[in-house]
Protein backbone atom coordinates (compact mmCIF):
# COMPACT_ATOMS: atom_id res chain seq x y z
CA UNK A 1 0.00 0.00 0.00
CA UNK A 2 0.81 3.57 -0.23
CA UNK A 3 0.82 6.81 2.04
CA UNK A 4 0.38 10.30 1.02
CA UNK A 5 2.54 11.49 2.62
CA UNK A 6 2.11 15.28 1.82
CA UNK A 7 -0.25 17.32 -0.14
CA UNK A 8 -0.16 20.72 -1.47
CA UNK A 9 -3.68 22.62 -3.36
CA UNK A 10 -2.88 24.26 -6.60
CA UNK A 11 -5.51 26.34 -8.30
CA UNK A 12 -6.65 25.35 -11.82
CA UNK A 13 -9.54 27.08 -14.11
CA UNK A 14 -12.01 24.88 -15.62
CA UNK A 15 -13.20 25.65 -18.94
CA UNK A 16 -16.07 27.92 -17.24
CA UNK A 17 -13.16 30.57 -15.70
CA UNK A 18 -14.37 29.23 -12.30
CA UNK A 19 -11.41 28.70 -10.16
CA UNK A 20 -10.58 25.49 -9.08
CA UNK A 21 -8.35 24.07 -5.75
CA UNK A 22 -6.71 20.61 -6.64
CA UNK A 23 -4.37 18.52 -4.35
CA UNK A 24 -1.27 17.04 -5.90
CA UNK A 25 1.91 15.20 -3.92
CA UNK A 26 4.30 16.80 -2.41
CA UNK A 27 7.81 15.44 -0.76
CA UNK A 28 7.67 18.21 1.44
CA UNK A 29 5.86 18.80 4.92
CA UNK A 30 4.57 22.51 5.09
CA UNK A 31 6.55 24.38 7.79
CA UNK A 32 3.84 25.88 9.27
CA UNK A 33 0.06 24.83 9.58
CA UNK A 34 -2.56 27.66 11.15
CA UNK A 35 -4.92 24.64 12.24
CA UNK A 36 -2.67 22.12 13.46
CA UNK A 37 -2.66 23.11 17.01
CA UNK A 38 -6.53 22.76 17.38
CA UNK A 39 -6.75 19.59 15.38
CA UNK A 40 -3.23 18.07 17.20
CA UNK A 41 -5.37 15.59 18.90
CA UNK A 42 -7.29 14.40 15.78
CA UNK A 43 -4.24 14.36 13.60
CA UNK A 44 -2.07 11.87 16.53
CA UNK A 45 -5.09 9.57 16.20
CA UNK A 46 -5.15 9.71 12.18
CA UNK A 47 -1.26 9.27 12.41
CA UNK A 48 -1.49 6.44 14.55
CA UNK A 49 -4.58 4.50 12.58
CA UNK A 50 -1.93 5.25 9.61
CA UNK A 51 0.64 3.79 10.86
CA UNK A 52 -0.81 0.60 11.84
CA UNK A 53 -2.62 0.51 8.30
CA UNK A 54 0.80 -0.04 6.17
CA UNK A 55 2.94 -1.70 8.76
CA UNK A 56 2.08 -5.14 8.74
CA UNK A 57 2.82 -6.50 11.91
CA UNK A 58 0.65 -4.04 13.46
CA UNK A 59 -2.08 -5.24 10.93
CA UNK A 60 -1.45 -8.63 11.97
CA UNK A 61 -1.17 -7.78 15.68
CA UNK A 62 -4.18 -5.18 15.94
CA UNK A 63 -2.40 -3.45 18.78
CA UNK A 64 -0.79 -0.05 17.45
CA UNK A 65 2.15 1.75 19.33
CA UNK A 66 0.92 4.55 21.40
CA UNK A 67 3.41 7.49 21.20
CA UNK A 68 3.74 11.05 21.64
CA UNK A 69 3.57 13.27 18.29
CA UNK A 70 6.03 15.79 17.96
CA UNK A 71 6.91 18.09 15.07
CA UNK A 72 9.64 16.00 14.56
CA UNK A 73 7.95 12.57 14.30
CA UNK A 74 5.78 14.50 12.23
CA UNK A 75 8.20 15.43 10.09
CA UNK A 76 9.83 11.83 9.79
CA UNK A 77 6.34 10.34 9.24
CA UNK A 78 5.50 12.73 6.64
CA UNK A 79 1.26 13.50 7.32
CA UNK A 80 0.46 16.22 6.40
CA UNK A 81 -3.13 18.09 6.29
CA UNK A 82 -4.39 19.32 2.80
CA UNK A 83 -3.90 22.93 2.21
CA UNK A 84 -6.17 25.25 0.22
CA UNK A 85 -5.72 29.03 -0.13
CA UNK A 86 -8.76 30.95 0.60
CA UNK A 87 -10.85 32.04 -2.74
CA UNK A 88 -13.01 35.19 -3.67
CA UNK A 89 -16.39 34.85 -2.77
CA UNK A 90 -18.38 34.37 -5.71
CA UNK A 91 -21.61 32.39 -5.04
CA UNK A 92 -23.48 31.10 -1.92
CA UNK A 93 -21.50 27.92 -2.00
CA UNK A 94 -17.49 27.19 -2.57
CA UNK A 95 -15.55 26.27 -5.28
CA UNK A 96 -14.47 22.33 -4.69
CA UNK A 97 -11.25 21.06 -2.78
CA UNK A 98 -10.02 18.50 -4.67
CA UNK A 99 -7.98 15.62 -3.23
CA UNK A 100 -7.31 12.16 -4.12
CA UNK A 101 -10.52 10.09 -3.04
CA UNK A 102 -12.57 12.73 -3.25
CA UNK A 103 -13.64 16.40 -3.24
CA UNK A 104 -15.38 18.61 -0.85
CA UNK A 105 -17.15 21.70 -0.73
CA UNK A 106 -19.47 24.26 1.64
CA UNK A 107 -22.99 25.08 0.05
CA UNK A 108 -25.46 27.32 1.59
CA UNK A 109 -29.28 28.45 0.81
CA UNK A 110 -27.79 32.14 0.91
CA UNK A 111 -30.29 33.75 2.89
CA UNK A 112 -30.11 33.67 6.65
CA UNK A 113 -33.72 33.57 8.83
CA UNK A 114 -34.60 36.60 11.23
CA UNK A 115 -32.60 34.94 14.19
CA UNK A 116 -29.58 34.84 12.64
CA UNK A 117 -29.64 31.33 11.83
CA UNK A 118 -28.22 30.04 8.06
CA UNK A 119 -28.37 26.63 7.10
CA UNK A 120 -25.79 24.97 4.68
CA UNK A 121 -24.32 21.63 3.90
CA UNK A 122 -20.34 20.60 3.54
CA UNK A 123 -20.53 18.35 0.49
CA UNK A 124 -18.38 15.65 0.81
CA UNK A 125 -18.11 13.77 -2.96
CA UNK A 126 -16.33 10.23 -2.88
CA UNK A 127 -14.82 8.26 -5.43
CA UNK A 128 -15.72 4.88 -5.46
CA UNK A 129 -13.65 2.78 -2.60
CA UNK A 130 -12.80 5.93 -0.02
CA UNK A 131 -14.69 6.36 3.28
CA UNK A 132 -14.71 9.28 5.51
CA UNK A 133 -16.14 9.43 9.22
CA UNK A 134 -19.09 9.74 11.33
CA UNK A 135 -18.80 12.25 14.44
CA UNK A 136 -17.34 10.17 16.42
CA UNK A 137 -14.79 7.56 14.12
CA UNK A 138 -13.55 5.55 16.97
CA UNK A 139 -10.36 5.46 18.54
CA UNK A 140 -7.97 6.26 15.85
CA UNK A 141 -10.25 8.13 12.73
CA UNK A 142 -10.96 11.93 12.70
CA UNK A 143 -14.45 13.36 12.45
CA UNK A 144 -15.41 16.11 10.06
CA UNK A 145 -14.31 19.86 11.92
CA UNK A 146 -15.27 23.40 10.74
CA UNK A 147 -13.78 26.28 12.00
CA UNK A 148 -14.77 29.83 11.31
CA UNK A 149 -12.21 31.52 13.45
CA UNK A 150 -11.54 33.92 10.02
CA UNK A 151 -15.21 34.42 8.97
CA UNK A 152 -16.93 37.30 8.54
CA UNK A 153 -19.80 38.26 10.62
CA UNK A 154 -20.49 34.28 11.88
CA UNK A 155 -20.62 33.50 15.61
CA UNK A 156 -20.14 29.72 14.79
CA UNK A 157 -20.74 26.94 13.22
CA UNK A 158 -22.71 23.28 14.02
CA UNK A 159 -22.39 20.29 11.88
CA UNK A 160 -25.19 17.53 12.07
CA UNK A 161 -24.66 14.03 10.72
CA UNK A 162 -26.83 11.54 8.85
CA UNK A 163 -27.09 7.91 10.19
CA UNK A 164 -23.32 6.25 9.47
CA UNK A 165 -22.76 3.08 8.70
CA UNK A 166 -20.21 0.22 10.58
CA UNK A 167 -16.59 -0.11 8.61
CA UNK A 168 -13.94 -2.50 9.04
CA UNK A 169 -10.34 -1.58 7.63
CA UNK A 170 -8.87 -4.93 8.75
CA UNK A 171 -7.05 -2.26 11.76
CA UNK A 172 -10.03 -1.88 13.56
CA UNK A 173 -13.89 -0.96 13.70
CA UNK A 174 -15.32 2.47 12.71
CA UNK A 175 -18.53 4.43 12.03
CA UNK A 176 -18.88 6.81 8.85
CA UNK A 177 -19.91 6.78 5.38
CA UNK A 178 -18.64 4.96 1.76
CA UNK A 179 -20.79 7.27 -0.07
CA UNK A 180 -21.21 11.02 -1.32
CA UNK A 181 -22.40 12.60 1.89
CA UNK A 182 -23.96 16.31 2.85
CA UNK A 183 -23.14 17.40 6.30
CA UNK A 184 -25.74 20.23 7.23
CA UNK A 185 -24.02 23.03 8.76
CA UNK A 186 -26.05 25.97 10.83
CA UNK A 187 -24.04 29.12 10.82
CA UNK A 188 -24.89 31.57 13.90
CA UNK A 189 -25.04 34.87 12.65
CA UNK A 190 -22.91 37.60 15.00
CA UNK A 191 -25.21 40.28 13.61
CA UNK A 192 -28.31 39.22 12.17
CA UNK A 193 -29.13 42.03 10.38
CA UNK A 194 -25.68 42.17 9.05
CA UNK A 195 -24.11 40.28 5.65
CA UNK A 196 -21.71 37.56 6.23
CA UNK A 197 -19.25 36.11 4.55
CA UNK A 198 -18.29 32.32 5.23
CA UNK A 199 -14.47 31.75 5.46
CA UNK A 200 -14.46 28.35 7.19
CA UNK A 201 -11.66 25.96 7.92
CA UNK A 202 -12.56 22.71 7.08
CA UNK A 203 -10.89 19.34 7.71
CA UNK A 204 -11.72 15.50 7.46
CA UNK A 205 -10.01 12.62 6.76
CA UNK A 206 -10.91 10.35 3.89
CA UNK A 207 -9.53 6.47 3.29
CA UNK A 208 -9.18 3.89 1.05
CA UNK A 209 -6.03 1.46 0.66
CA UNK A 210 -4.21 5.03 1.83
CA UNK A 211 -5.59 7.57 4.65
CA UNK A 212 -5.07 11.04 3.76
CA UNK A 213 -6.13 14.10 5.90
CA UNK A 214 -8.02 16.81 4.25
CA UNK A 215 -7.58 20.32 5.26
CA UNK A 216 -9.54 23.72 2.70
CA UNK A 217 -10.46 26.97 3.37
CA UNK A 218 -13.69 27.36 1.80
CA UNK A 219 -15.01 30.64 1.23
CA UNK A 220 -18.44 31.57 0.39
CA UNK A 221 -20.66 34.63 0.44
CA UNK A 222 -23.91 33.73 0.63
CA UNK A 223 -25.89 37.44 -0.26
CA UNK A 224 -24.31 36.17 -3.96
CA UNK A 225 -26.60 34.13 -6.05
CA UNK A 226 -28.89 33.58 -2.39
CA UNK A 227 -31.57 32.07 -4.89
CA UNK A 228 -29.91 29.11 -6.52
CA UNK A 229 -32.02 26.50 -6.59
CA UNK A 230 -29.52 23.43 -7.17
CA UNK A 231 -27.74 24.52 -3.98
CA UNK A 232 -31.31 25.08 -1.97
CA UNK A 233 -32.33 21.46 -3.02
CA UNK A 234 -28.24 20.30 -2.31
CA UNK A 235 -29.16 21.69 1.45
CA UNK A 236 -32.83 20.55 1.73
CA UNK A 237 -31.75 17.06 0.90
CA UNK A 238 -29.24 17.46 3.40
CA UNK A 239 -31.80 18.02 6.29
CA UNK A 240 -33.81 15.62 4.90
CA UNK A 241 -31.52 12.93 5.60
CA UNK A 242 -31.07 13.24 8.99
CA UNK A 243 -31.71 11.04 11.69
CA UNK A 244 -35.55 11.68 13.65
CA UNK A 245 -36.37 12.54 17.22
CA UNK A 246 -36.72 9.21 19.29
CA UNK A 247 -40.36 7.99 20.18
CA UNK A 248 -41.62 5.70 22.62
CA UNK A 249 -41.62 3.18 20.23
CA UNK A 250 -38.13 4.56 18.34
CA UNK A 251 -35.18 4.85 20.72
CA UNK A 252 -32.84 4.20 23.49
CA UNK A 253 -32.23 4.10 27.07
CA UNK A 254 -29.50 2.90 29.19
CA UNK A 255 -29.60 0.00 31.74
CA UNK A 256 -27.86 -0.33 35.00
CA UNK A 257 -24.74 -2.60 34.48
CA UNK A 258 -20.72 -3.20 34.88
CA UNK A 259 -18.82 -0.15 35.43
CA UNK A 260 -16.50 -0.42 32.25
CA UNK A 261 -19.46 -0.91 30.20
CA UNK A 262 -22.53 1.18 29.01
CA UNK A 263 -25.13 -0.93 28.43
CA UNK A 264 -28.16 0.80 26.45
CA UNK A 265 -30.96 -0.94 25.63
CA UNK A 266 -32.70 0.03 21.93
CA UNK A 267 -36.81 -0.30 20.94
CA UNK A 268 -37.25 -0.35 17.25
CA UNK A 269 -39.74 -0.84 15.40
CA UNK A 270 -40.18 -4.00 13.46
CA UNK A 271 -37.44 -7.06 13.54
CA UNK A 272 -34.41 -6.17 15.42
CA UNK A 273 -31.98 -8.18 12.93
CA UNK A 274 -30.34 -5.44 11.20
CA UNK A 275 -30.38 -2.62 13.68
CA UNK A 276 -27.30 -0.89 14.99
CA UNK A 277 -26.37 1.80 17.58
CA UNK A 278 -23.74 4.46 17.40
CA UNK A 279 -22.72 6.38 20.61
CA UNK A 280 -20.32 9.67 19.99
CA UNK A 281 -17.65 9.58 22.75
CA UNK A 282 -17.79 13.24 23.83
CA UNK A 283 -16.33 14.92 27.07
CA UNK A 284 -13.65 12.89 27.25
CA UNK A 285 -15.24 9.53 26.68
CA UNK A 286 -13.98 6.57 24.41
CA UNK A 287 -16.03 3.78 23.63
CA UNK A 288 -15.06 0.38 21.84
CA UNK A 289 -17.06 -1.53 19.60
CA UNK A 290 -20.34 -3.03 21.23
CA UNK A 291 -21.70 -6.29 21.44
CA UNK A 292 -25.46 -6.64 20.71
CA UNK A 293 -27.83 -9.35 22.56
CA UNK A 294 -30.95 -10.19 22.25
CA UNK A 295 -32.94 -11.72 25.68
CA UNK A 296 -36.54 -12.28 25.76
CA UNK A 297 -37.62 -9.62 23.18
CA UNK A 298 -34.83 -7.05 23.98
CA UNK A 299 -31.86 -5.76 22.52
CA UNK A 300 -29.48 -4.49 24.56
CA UNK A 301 -25.53 -2.86 23.45
CA UNK A 302 -23.01 -3.49 25.52
CA UNK A 303 -20.34 -0.69 25.14
CA UNK A 304 -16.74 -0.82 26.87
CA UNK A 305 -15.81 1.96 28.01
CA UNK A 306 -11.85 2.81 27.16
CA UNK A 307 -11.74 6.20 28.59
CA UNK A 308 -13.12 8.65 30.76
CA UNK A 309 -13.16 12.05 32.09
CA UNK A 310 -11.08 12.95 34.87
CA UNK A 311 -13.56 15.82 35.96
CA UNK A 312 -17.53 15.48 35.93
CA UNK A 313 -18.78 15.81 32.31
CA UNK A 314 -20.56 19.36 31.01
CA UNK A 315 -22.88 18.85 28.47
CA UNK A 316 -26.70 17.59 27.87
CA UNK A 317 -25.31 13.81 26.99
CA UNK A 318 -24.23 11.73 24.98
CA UNK A 319 -25.37 11.87 21.62
CA UNK A 320 -27.06 8.56 19.92
CA UNK A 321 -27.83 7.27 16.59
CA UNK A 322 -30.05 4.33 16.35
CA UNK A 323 -30.46 2.84 12.77
CA UNK A 324 -32.70 0.54 11.33
CA UNK A 325 -33.36 -0.72 7.34
CA UNK A 326 -36.54 1.75 7.39
CA UNK A 327 -35.14 5.00 9.05
CA UNK A 328 -33.10 6.38 12.03
CA UNK A 329 -33.34 8.19 15.24
CA UNK A 330 -30.83 10.29 17.47
CA UNK A 331 -30.97 11.45 20.88
CA UNK A 332 -29.19 11.89 24.18
CA UNK A 333 -28.02 9.56 26.72
CA UNK A 334 -27.00 10.47 30.37
CA UNK A 335 -23.48 9.97 31.03
CA UNK A 336 -22.36 7.08 32.60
Amino acid sequence: MQFASSLNVQGSRKNDGRHQTKAVASPHLPFQISAMDRLRFSLEQFQEKCIAVFRPELRKNKEPERFRVSEKIGNALGLAALMATSLPAAASSSTWADSEGGRVRLVTTGTPDASGQLIGALHIELKPGWKTYWRDPGASGVPPQIDVAKATNVAKAELSYPAPGRHDDGYGGWAGYDRTVALPVKFTLAKPQENAVIDAGVFLGICQTICIPLQAQLRVDPAQDAGNPEDAELVKAALAGLPRKPSDGFGAKTLSGEKDKLLVEATVPGEAKSVDLFIAGEQGYLFGAPTRAEDGGRLVFAFPILARPGKAAQGDGLPYTLTTPSGAVEGLLPYP
